[in-house]
Order: C-alpha cells, then sequence, then structure tokens
C-alpha cells in the first residue's frame, strides 16, 4: 500500500516549465514583463503578509516568511503559471484560535501536517473534483473575494498605531478624520487614476508598479504625512531558519493539531484550485489540480519547518500579476526573490511606501476581481442559480470561503437533485396480447423513487404488466427498493411484473446488490430484459 501510494505521488509530480505557459512565447519582452511584475506583487505582498500575521497572533516574519517560501515553491511546481501564493486572511481566522490556546510551535507543527494532508490529496488526485464547483459558485466565490479585499484595505484608514491586536485580529483604532483622510483618499485616488490611464499611453511598465512608484515618490519628495508600510510593523529580519516545531512528539499533539490541519488543507486547497480555475479562464490555460495540490502541499510542508505561517493561492496578488502581464513562473518566483530581498536588504526603503498606494492597487484588484456582469445577469439566470450567488457571496464575507464553496454546493445538488425528481413519469399503453407497458422516463434514484412508486395503478392493471426503462436510468439503492416496493404490490395482486431495457449500469447495479441470478444476452441494446418472479422475489433472466 504505501509503495502503491508512494509510486502515484511520484508520477502525479510532473517537472515544472520554467520557460513558459503554453499559450505564451518566452522573449525578452516577455521576461522583462514578468519581473516588473514580480516586482509589483512583491511589494502588494508586504503589507497584506503583515496584516494575516497580527490576525493570526504571530510575529510579522512569520507572515513574511510564509509568503516568500509558499510563493517561491508553489511558482516553481504549481499547476499554474502566473499564479501567486502566499499567507492569507482564509488561514489566518483559523490559525487565531489554535496560536491563542497552544503557542506558535503548534502552528508550525500544524502547517506541516497540513502539508502532508494537501500532498496526499494531491497523490490521489482529488483535485478533479474541484469541476464539481457549479458557475454560480464560482461567481459567488469572486464577487466574495472581492467584498473581503475592499474590506480588509479600510483597517488602513485607521491610525498607525492605535489599532489593538485581539483573538480576532486586528480591531480598535480611531479612523483617519480631517487631512489626513483628505491626504490618504487623495493618493489612493492618484494610484488609481495612474493604473488606469498608463496603459492607454504605454504598456512598457506594469500599472500597478507605475501607480505605487508615483505615489511613493510624490509622498516622499513633498513629506506628505501619512501612513507607511513602516508603520504596520517592521519587515527587517533575516534568511528564514531551518526550526523543527518544539512540540511534544505523542497522540495528544496530534489529537490537537490534526483538526487545525484537516480545516487549513481543505480551505487551502478550495481557494486555490478555484483561483487556479479562475486564472486558468483568464490565460486560456487548464488542467494542473492535482500538481497545484501537491505544490501548495510541499510548499507549506518546508514552510513549517522555516518558522512560517502556511498559505495558498492569493486571489488578489494573482490577479495583479496576471494584469500586469505575467505569464510565466518567471513572474512568481521573481516576486518571492524580491520579497526576501526586502526582508534581508531592503526594509528601511520598502517602509517608506505609503500604504495609499499599495490601497489602490488593491482596489483596482477589487474592481477588475468582482463579476459585475453576475448582478446584470441575475435576472435572467434561473432563481436558484441567482439565490446561489448571492449566498455564496455572503457566506464568504461573513464566515469564510470553504464554508461558502460547501453551502454552495450542497445547495447546488440538492435543487438539481429536486429539479431530476420532477422528471419521473410515464407513458403507458395497453399491448395487443392485453399487457400494460409503462414506459419510465427521467432518472430513477433517491429523489425520484417514491414518485416512481406512485406511477402505478396497481388495482386496475390487467394481470400482465411491463415496467420499460429504455428512457430511464436505475441510479442508486434507493431506485432498487422502488422497484421491489412496486413488485410487492403486484405480487399481493397477484399480477406478473417484467423489467426491460435496463441499462448495462443498471445491470451491473442489480447484480452487485443481489438482484439478479441470470444473465441475459437477448437485448444487444440494453443487455438486460427480466421478469420479476414475485414467488421468489428475485429478478432472473428472460
Amino acid at each position: 500500500m504505501a509503495k502503491a501510494l508512494l509510486a502515484r505521488f511520484a508520477d502525479s509530480i510532473t517537472m515544472p516549465d520554467l520557460r513558459v505557459a503554453p499559450t505564451t512565447a518566452l522573449s525578452p519582452g516577455q521576461i522583462k514583463t514578468d519581473v516588473l511584475s514580480g516586482l509589483t506583487v512583491a511589494l502588494a505582498l508586504v503589507p497584506e503578509a503583515v496584516a494575516f500575521a497580527l490576525v493570526a497572533g504571530v510575529h510579522p516574519l512569520v507572515g513574511l516568511y510564509a509568503a516568500f517560501l509558499v510563493g517561491l515553491i508553489t511558482s516553481i511546481f504549481g499547476g499554474r503559471p502566473g499564479m501567486i501564493s502566499g499567507a492569507t486572511g482564509a488561514l489566518a481566522v483559523v490559525m487565531v484560535a489554535l496560536v491563542a490556546q497552544h503557542g506558535v510551535e503548534y502552528l508550525f507543527a500544524t502547517v506541516v501536517l497540513m502539508g502532508i494532508l494537501q500532498m496526499f490529496a494531491g497523490a490521489m488526485h482529488w483535485g478533479k473534483f474541484i469541476r464539481l464547483v457549479p458557475h454560480p459558485v464560482m461567481l459567488g466565490f469572486v464577487n466574495g473575494l472581492a467584498i473581503v479585499i475592499f474590506m480588509a484595505q479600510l483597517t488602513q484608514f485607521k491610525q498607525p498605531g492605535t489599532a489593538e491586536i485581539t483573538g480576532h485580529g486586528t480591531t480598535g483604532g480611531e479612523w483617519l478624520t480631517g487631512m489626513p483622510l483628505y491626504i490618504m483618499l487623495g493618493l489612493v485616488a492618484l494610484t488609481m487614476a495612474v493604473i488606469w490611464l498608463l496603459p492607454k499611453v504605454t504598456k512598457v511598465i506594469p500599472a500597478p508598479l507605475a501607480g505605487i512608484g508615483v505615489t511613493a515618490i510624490l509622498v516622499i519628495v513633498l513629506g506628505l504625512d501619512t501612513p507607511r508600510v513602516g508603520d504596520m510593523a517592521s519587515i527587517q529580519g533575516g534568511f528564514p531558519p531551518f526550526h523543527i516545531p518544539m512540540v511534544p512528539l505523542n497522540l495528544e499533539t496530534l489529537w490537537i493539531i490534526l483538526p487545525y490541519a484537516v480545516i487549513l488543507a481543505a480551505i487551502g486547497l478550495i481557494e486555490s484550485l478555484l483561483t487556479l480555475n479562475l486564472v486558468g479562464e483568464m490565460t486560456g490555460q487548464r488542467g494542473g489540480a492535482s500538481q497545484e495540490c501537491i505544490a501548495q502541499g510541499f510548499a507549506n510542508f518546508v514552510t513549517g519547518f522555516f518558522g512560517g505561517m502556511g498559505g495558498c493561492a492569493m486571489i488578489g496578488q494573482s490577479m495583479i500579476n496576471v494584469k500586469s502581464g505575467g505569464r510565466t513562473r518567471i513572474a512568481g518566483i521573481v516576486a518571492a526573490l524580491f520579497l526576501l530581498s526586502f526582508i534581508l536588504f531592503a526594509s528601511p526603503l520598502i517602509e517608506l511606501i505609503p500604504l495609499a498606494a499599495l490601497v489602490g492597487v488593491m482596489f483596482m484588484v477589487v474592481i477588475g476581481t468582482f463579476a459585475w456582469n453576475s448582478l446584470r445577469i441575475l435576472w435572467k439566470v434561473p432563481l436558484i442559480d441567482a439565490f446561489v450567488i448571492i449566498l455564496v457571496t455572503v457566506v464568504t464575507v461573513y464566515e469564510d470561503l470553504a464554508v461558502a464553496v460547501v453551502v454552495g454546493v450542497i445547495v447546488s445538488a440538492l435543487a438539481y437533485a429536486w429539479n431530476n425528481a420532477r422528471r419521473i413519469h410515464a407513458k403507458s399503453y395497453v399491448t395487443p396480447e392485453g399487457a400494460k407497458v409503462y414506459q419510465i422516463q427521467g432518472p430513477l434514484f433517491f429523489g425520484s423513487s417514491e414518485g416512481f412508486v406512485e406511477l402505478f395503478d396497481v388495482a386496475n392493471d390487467p394481470q400482465s404488466v411491463i415496467v420499460d426503462f429504455a428512457d430511464s436510468r436505475v441510479v442508486d439503492q434507493s431506485a432498487l427498493q422502488a422497484i421491489e416496493a412496486v413488485a410487492a404490490k403486484y405480487e399481493a395482486a397477484g399480477k406478473r411484473l417484467q423489467l426491460r431495457h435496463l441499462s448495462r449500469d443498471c445491470h451491473r447495479l442489480l447484480t452487485k446488490a443481489g438482484h439478479l441470478m441470470v444473465d441475459s444476452d437477448d437485448d444487444p441494446d440494453y443487455a438486460l430484459a427480466v421478469d420479476y418472479h414475485v414467488r421468489t422475489g428475485i429478478l432472473g433472466g428472460h
């Protein structure tokens, strides 16, 4: 078993294409675009990583180390060039309770276990199940995250140093008022204007990078009094040191960290795979789900041994990268290396960047991420789809991404089951021999089994009844039980029931359930035509 799993794990890993995505030609121009895009992403990563570290209740460097390591490893081995990963708020809000109760060392151990679980999911190819997420859930996902990103930026409009770090992140603090507020709003507007106007003039420099640069230069030259990156926390530090989590290696520790690891692994994979699909739609790429799971898992496994808080794909930074022209793995690798250089060498310079510039970039990400067309189609799509879009959006904002996606998928699945349950019906006629034929139409499964039973008029039917499944499918055990229930009624009435045109998969299902004693090959299209022997209670060949 272990050897088979290891072999499957090895087969799942493909060597990364360090050159380009399939649709992108590598050229000096593309390399330059990727490098500049990576620099833009790195600048935007700094306040995000610091903020999420504070939410989790750990030192800012724990978030920065995670952003560097997770970003670097997933950029090299991930399933989609152009994606950016790092410390995220969706994971931070789960980590805060663990850190508060048991300390940061247990967090590192949890991140290691989280990585193992994600690699296992990738080796088992469970990433393919992301295709079960309906499009309305995807729309709710991007809308909810856009709102979450927007709300996260509002904390930058508070007085530096007055916010209180609690078990639920950064709270309290006084809002900017008067001239400081006007300066902040003006700088945000300036950054957004540069990002919007520059592509109309030139695409030599990524617009977000130009917006940050113009605003930063203006603030530094004029000496404007406005919050800066350094007001959040110092980002100066050394290279991430190797560190084995200092926790007891026993079952008690496992039972403490396992629930958190499972939740973090699930949230991380859901957010990463949904971001994978979103980036894939924008860049015309497909596949890579299992590879992304393994890359995310390996990144978190390594990060746990280097003092990082773990992470997953970041939709905001991924959008910045893609819309800045980043298309290859170079962009993500460069972003991670720039981030490390900020920590090691350039922290005094980076700490001078005004938060307003980074807020402006993220506001433009919000505008570009929100699916504005979903507002227009709400009145055109089926009511249940419109409900799912709104539901997932609201749950994403007020709960978290994983819960929102699970709720959206469950509601969509229940709606689908209900719609199919109402499809079951039958056409009936009497043959020249006097037998009544029921032509069943629609799937027979747990949702439609009760309706199936109600289709038959046992009391008034003739002695011979034929149930034709040519336009139906027997799906599950509930369907088998429904057939048994109908047969029992005809048995009680002393009448003969015959089943026809069961498909091959239905034939296998009935055989596996022990309802078929003899196979029949006289029905080449459907492989089975059987009689129900009411005296024995079994299905036999016909």
